[in-house]
C-alpha cells in the first residue's frame, strides 16, 4: 500500500492511497465466503459454492464490491497512522480506481485537530475578588439556618407578609376553568415568589375564609404562558414564629454549644465557598487569557455538529426539566434567536478551542490521569447528576463516556499548570495562593462548563442508568 497526504486547510487533510490488488485477498476471501452464506446454487451444498460460479451466477462486481466495502477502513486507518494524523470525525471516501487484479484506489477527505504552538504562558496576569466575609455576611448564613427552624401557629387575623396561608385555587382562560386548573390544599409562604405572580397582593389582607381574583400569566400545565383569570381562596392563616437566637438554638440546629462557636462555623464555610469561587475565577480568567494567545482553526463541520449537540441538550433536556421550550426560554431571556445563535456558536467555539489547546498542553506536559484522580471526579459528577456513584459509574462505562471524563480531569490538570504559571492577584492587590484541592476541582468544573461536556455525559449516564 502506497500513501500521500496533501494538506487543503489546517484542519482538513486529503489522503491518496494505492493498494496492490494482492493486498485484497484476505477481504476477497471474507466476500467469497458471506456471499457463499447468503444464497443458493442448485448441484451444490450452502457454503460450498466454488468461486468462478459465484462471478458466473451473481458478478465478480458483486464480489468486489463486498471485499472493497470490507477492505476500505483498514486501509485507510493505516493510512492515517502511517501519516500519524489526529483525524476527527468520519472521512469522505472516493475511489477514484478499480482495476480487478490490478490496483484500489482511493482518496478520503477528513477533518484533523489543527498543528498548534503553545506560546510562554507566564507571563498570564489576571485579577480576582478577594476573599472576604463581612459580619453582615455571617449574619445573613445564621439568619437562614433560623429560618429553616420557624415553627407556625393558626392565627385569627389578616394575612401579612411572611405568613403562611393555605389555598384553594381555581384557574380561567377565556372564561373556562382549565382542566387541570383547579388546586386544593395549597402551602404558600407570602413574599417567597414560588407560585403565581400577583398572589402576594391578592392574598394579603384575607382573613380564613376570604377570596380575591387576579390575573397572571401560568408558568406551567395545557396552558403555560396565557394570562388566566385565578381565584383564590384562603383556608387558613399561620403565622411563622423564628426560635430565638441565643446557644439553645445554636443546640438545636448545629453541633455547637453556643451561637458565638456556630456563628465562627458559619464564617469558615463562607470563607472556604468563596475561595471555591475565587479559584473558579481564576481559572476561568487564566483559560480566557490563554486561548487569547493562540490562533486556534476549528474545523468547519466539527463546529456545525457542536452547535448542533449544544441547542439538542439545551432544548431536550435542559429546558424539557423546567418545562420550557426554545421561544419561552428567549423570551424570559429577553434574547432574539439571532443572538441565541450567536451566542451557541461562540460558546461552541471556546469549547472546541479549549479542548484543542488543553490537550496539546497535556501532551507537551505529559500528564496523565490516575485512578484515584478519576475515581475522585466521578463522584464529584455523580453528586451533582443527582445519582449515587456506583450507579453514575456504571452508566458511565455503559455509555462509553470514561474517556470523556478522563479527558476532562486531563484537561483540568492542564489548565492548572497554566494557572500555577500566571500571575493571580486579588482586588486588593495580593497574591493569591489557591489550595490545590480547590484548584484541581474548580479547573474541572471550568473546562467542563467551557467544552459543553457536563451536560452531555449527565444526560448520557441518565439515558443509560
Amino acid at each position: 500500500m502506497k500513501s500521500a497526504v496533501e494538506t487543503l486547510n489546517p484542519t482538513r487533510v486529503r489522503l491518496t492511497v494505492e493498494v496492490p490488488f494482492e493486498e485484497l485477498k484476505d477481504s476477497l476471501d471474507a466476500a467469497y465466503k458471506k456471499i457463499n452464506q447468503q444464497v443458493t446454487v442448485k448441484g451444490f451444498r450452502k457454503g460450498k459454492i466454488p468461486a468462478r460460479v459465484i462471478d458466473q451466477r451473481f458478478g465478480r462486481g458483486a464480489v468486489l464490491e463486498e471485499a472493497v466495502n470490507d477492505a476500505l477502513p483498514k486501509f485507510y486507518t493505516n493510512a492515517v497512522n502511517e501519516a500519524e494524523l489526529n483525524v476527527l470525525g468520519q472521512p469522505e471516501v472516493d475511489i477514484t480506481e478499480l482495476k480487478d487484479n490490478e490496483l484500489l484506489a482511493f482518496t478520503a477527505e477528513v477533518d484533523i485537530r489543527p498543528a498548534l504552538e503553545i506560546p510562554d504562558y507566564s507571563g498570564i496576569e489576571v485579577e480576582v475578588d478577594a476573599v472576604e466575609v463581612s459580619d453582615e455576611d455571617v449574619e445573613k448564613s445564621v439568619e437562614q439556618l433560623r429560618e429553616r427552624f420557624a415553627s407556625t401557629t393558626t392565627v385569627e387575623r389578616a394575612a401579612e407578609d411572611g405568613d403562611v396561608v393555605t389555598v384553594d385555587l381555581e384557574a380561567k382562560v377565556d372564561g373556562e376553568v382549565l382542566a387541570d386548573g383547579i388546586a386544593n390544599g395549597v402551602s404558600y409562604t407570602i413574599g417567597s415568589g414560588e407560585l403565581l405572580d400577583g398572589i402576594d397582593e391578592a392574598v394579603k389582607g384575607l382573613e380564613a375564609g376570604g377570596s380575591a381574583t387576579f390575573t397572571s400569566e401560568l408558568k406551567g400545565g395545557s396552558a403555560q404562558g396565557k394570562e388566566a383569570s385565578v381565584k383564590v381562596d384562603v383556608t387558613e392563616v399561620k403565622a411563622r414564629e423564628l426560635p430565638v437566637l441565643d446557644d439553645d438554638f445554636a443546640q438545636l440546629a448545629s453541633e455547637f454549644d453556643t451561637l458565638d462557636e456556630l456563628k465562627a462555623d458559619s464564617r469558615k464555610r463562607l470563607e472556604r465557598m468563596k475561595k471555591f469561587d475565587q479559584a473558579t475565577q481564576a481559572q476561568e480568567k487564566v483559560l480566557d487569557a490563554l486561548l487569547g494567545l493562540i490562533e486556534v482553526p476549528i474545523p468547519e463541520k466539527l463546529l456545525e455538529d457542536e452547535i448542533r449537540t449544544r441547542k439538542h441538550n439545551l432544548e431536550h433536556h435542559q429546558l424539557g426539566q423546567m418545562g420550557l421550550d426554545l421561544a419561552k426560554y428567549l423570551e424570559l431571556q429577553g434574547k432574539s434567536e439571532e443572538e441565541f445563535d450567536a451566542e451557541t456558536k461562540e460558546q461552541a467555539e471556546k469549547g472546541i478551542k479549549t479542548q484543542f489547546v488543553l490537550d496539546e498542553l497535556v501532551n507537551k506536559e505529559k500528564l496523565n490521569v490516575s485512578q484515584e484522580e478519576l475515581t475522585e471526579h466521578l463522584m464529584r459528577r455523580a453528586q451533582s447528576s443527582g445519582m449515587s456513584p456506583d450507579q453514575f459509574a456504571q452508566a458511565v462505562v455503559e455509555g462509553g463516556q470514561v474517556p470523556m471524563l478522563v479527558g476532562e480531569v486531563a484537561r483540568g490538570k492542564a489548565l492548572a499548570v497554566v494557572v500555577e504559571a500566571a500571575s493571580v492577584k486579588d482586588t486588593n492587590g495580593e497574591a493569591v495562593d489557591l489550595e490545590d484541592e480547590d484548584e484541581a476541582e474548580a479547573a474541572e468544573a471550568v473546562v467542563a462548563e467551557a467544552e459543553g461536556t457536563e451536560e452531555k455525559a449527565e444526560e448520557a449516564a441518565k439515558t443509560e442508568g
